[in-house]
């Protein structure tokens, strides 16, 4: 978990925001297809969902807290599996997604937004590799 902290740092810092609060959560696929459902009405399990805080009625109050992230373990080992890469980094990779949801980043708006958002993956990405390789 040392080694999460550390890239969600390294990701905030990246982003202009360093002092930005989250909360990552690691779950199986039944506790987030829970939320799935009950949040976005989707069935089954998910890789990630965010939950930003700086959205509504109460963003205000705290604007440096950010949400949460909550990424699936058991679809993160599936997903890595079929694409031929470890784990852990398809969690990095689930783990930028979700942070840049918090952050306004939507891929599901537009095509203008999914590129933004390919665009800065990439980018967070490859720090993070640079930064691991030091």
């Amino acid at each position: 978990m040392k080694k999460v902290r550390q890239q969600a740092k390294a990701i905030l810092s990246a982003l202009d925001n360093p002092n930005g609060e989250l909360s990552i959560l690691i779950v199986d696929d039944p506790q987030i297809a829970a939320l799935n459902k009950e949040y976005l009405k989707r069935e089954g399990p998910t890789n990630v969902i965010a939950f930003p805080m700086h959205e509504g009625n109460f963003s205000d109050i705290s604007p440096q807290l950010l949400g949460d992230v909550v990424i699936s373990i058991e679809t993160a080992y599936q997903e890595g599996k079929m694409t031929g890469i470890t784990t852990e980094e398809r969690l990095t990779q689930l783990l930028v997604h979700g942070i840049l949801h918090l952050l306004g980043y939507d891929h599901e708006r537009t095509e203008e937004e999914t590129l933004r958002m390919e665009i800065k993956s990439k980018a967070l990405l490859k720090l993070i590799q640079q930064m691991e390789l030091r």
